[in-house]
């Protein structure tokens, strides 16, 4: 990377930014109302706006959000550090808003419209994994110029990814409890980490169509992360048995088990990654870093989908 102190395009006046993270007032448009601005303008672009601002960047707050970036040393390659970290923080947002609402979907047996929302969830974490290519740009001395300014902040102190591993199953108390001193954030992170996930209400919605799972299945510590289960695999084996494009439990097991190879696809970038840059250092947040990352690879959300291959 070069060798020089990196010099910033001053973009917005941030003393002159409204900092409310409220929605601001905007005008509600129509099909009519689009036409006749339209021919207003001869079907060119709106440019004269009344007052400070325009809708488009009230819409999402653009200009709050391009006054949070803040590299901490002068080093060139924390800016880019920096703006993929809070990147993937929105995606990780978007990721969750999808497999919340599958969850809603499935409690209430709607399962074509869990498979739709869930597609969508997969191309999130696409997205979130091709990422690491931005990243993978940053060499060991780039890195090494910024990395000592991170103190001990680090990407696994993330309350939006912890949220994602939360619904998805993967509980763990410690890891939320890095939360707790945070009051703005731990009453969300108790109540995701003491919720049934995604997969719990799938296992719930196979009780309720007739498959005979256990109590051990159907009545477990939500706090603790899912593991497998012979009835819930036996379920799923009945259900693969009887695979057809009809079949909307199959469907439904095909989809998670495409989540989770894209999750774990994530997961491998992240760890090659860490290990390209840092080899086996320490963690910056008191992990042991690439050791630590590769444990985490191995690890499925629906374990029994992975295990019945054998069987079929």
């Amino acid at each position: 990377m070069p060798k020089y102190k990196p010099k910033f395009p001053k973009i917005v006046d941030i003393q002159k930014v409204n900092s409310s993270p409220y929605p601001r007032k905007m005008d509600v448009s129509t099909d009519q109302s689009r036409y006749n601005t339209s021919k207003q303008t001869y079907g060119n672009p709106l440019t004269d706006y009344k007052g400070q601002s325009n809708p488009y960047i009230d819409y999402q707050s653009v200009d709050l959000l391009l006054s949070l970036q803040h590299p901490r040393s002068d080093g060139y390659d924390e800016m880019c550090f920096y703006i993929i970290g809070q990147v993937k923080e929105v995606l990780y947002k978007g990721l969750h808003f999808e497999l919340f609402n599958a969850r809603e979907q499935i409690k209430e047996n709607n399962i074509d419209n869990a498979i739709v929302i869930i597609e969508r969830a997969i191309c999130f974490v696409k997205y979130i994994a091709d990422s690491w290519n931005v990243l993978s740009t940053i060499k060991p001395e780039g890195f090494n110029e910024f990395r000592d300014f991170l103190g001990t902040a680090s990407g696994q102190l993330s309350f939006m990814y912890r949220h994602v591993e939360f619904i998805l199953g993967n509980k763990s108390l410690k890891m939320a409890l890095a939360h707790k001193n945070v009051p703005h954030v731990w009453p969300e992170i108790k109540k995701s980490l003491e919720t049934p996930s995604l997969y719990d209400e799938i296992i719930f919605h196979l009780d309720r169509q007739g498959f005979k799972l256990s109590k051990k299945a159907l009545e477990r510590d939500w706090t603790q992360t899912y593991k497998s289960e012979s009835s819930v695999k036996d379920a799923w084996l009945s259900i693969y048995k009887s695979a057809s494009s009809d079949n909307v439990q199959y469907k439904l097991a095909e989809t998670l088990i495409s989540f989770d190879e894209q999750f774990s696809i994530y997961r491998w970038r992240h760890f090659t990654l860490v290990k390209k840059i840092i080899g086996y250092k320490s963690g910056t947040g008191g992990s042991s870093g690439v050791e630590w990352l590769e444990k985490v690879t191995k690890h499925h959300f629906f374990p029994e989908l992975w295990e019945l291959r054998n069987d079929l």
